[in-house]
């Protein structure tokens, strides 16, 4: 039996990165799933391999008529809507605060915010009615503390966090459950620097497989975080077994809000011994 029987998802950006890792497990764990994404052929060909269980609409999260639709159509093919996850996104604007252009800053909060509150109003409605749900948005460690991102994707990250908070302090009474994930740095085509439908599966490979490698090291947990790990924790916040969490933010960023890892502190370790680190392909 899954954790997810029964239960329908829609997920954005999930054509590619934490949103097909998380579409994959949500399906494997017995949901049915839209997946919407802007990469039309990305999606429609990721969807055509994943059977009845999933379905696909091409949408852009700054209209609020394709989010609308994007939830229309998970309930008419599907019957019902158990979870959205809003999850597109992508870096924002880039630079100095000067150089920042008010069209980079509309962009940025477009995609950033209004995607995230488009999707929880129009999920709002349905999940209060039935009387069970759960909207899970996509924030960062970068919303959470500076030095992690650039300006105004830290301050679009923190205000997903805070309408996460808010939203669920309102939807409670229906048994509506709103949360977030604050992913650390996770190796993907889109953090990478170019989505699939940019360069092609191949080159998005290995922008993503030079990234994890670079990776690896910058927190406490000596691996590269991975799409897995994000969705593992949208799993459970999908699930019943979250049926008493809301409002609140998750961080999954291997330590990396703990601070600089241990092993880079200056006189951690006073006698000349090898650190051995942990190896998740050790046997031993």
């Amino acid at each position: 039996m899954g954790r997810l029987d029964g239960k329908v998802a829609v997920i954005t950006g999930g054509a590619s990165g934490i949103g097909a890792a998380t579409t994959e497990l949500f399906i494997a764990e017995g949901a049915k799933v839209l997946v919407a994404d802007m990469q039309a052929e990305v999606g429609e060909k990721f969807t055509s391999g994943l059977g009845d269980a999933a379905d696909f609409r091409h949408v852009n999260v700054t209209n609020e008529n394709d989010i609308e639709a994007m939830i229309g159509q998970a309930i008419d093919r599907f019957g019902r809507l158990d979870c959205v996850y809003n999850n597109a996104g992508f870096g924002g604007a880039l630079g100095p605060i000067a150089g920042i252009s008010a069209e980079d800053y509309d962009l940025t909060m477009d995609v950033l915010v209004k995607g995230v509150f488009f999707g929880m109003k129009h999920a709002a409605p349905i999940m209060t009615e039935q009387g069970s749900g759960s909207i899970i948005s996509t924030a960062s460690v970068a919303g959470l503390r500076t030095g992690f991102g650039l300006h105004l994707y830290s301050v679009a990250k923190a205000a997903v966090i805070h309408l996460t908070k808010s939203v669920a302090n309102e939807l409670a009474d229906h048994n509506v459950r709103v949360n977030c994930i604050a992913p650390g740095v996770i190796p993907t085509p889109l953090s990478s620097g170019k989505s699939i439908g940019d360069v092609g599966e191949e080159v998005a490979g290995e922008r993503v497989a030079k990234m994890a490698e670079r990776s690896g090291d910058l927190q406490p947990l000596p691996r590269a975080g991975q799409p897995l790990d994000i969705a593992k924790a949208a799993l459970f916040l999908a699930s019943d077994d979250s049926e008493w969490v809301t409002g609140t933010v998750i961080p999954v960023d291997g330590g990396w809000l703990t601070g600089r890892p241990w092993r880079k502190q200056p006189g951690a370790y006073t006698q000349n011994r090898p650190i051995k680190l942990y190896n998740p392909e050790s046997t031993t």
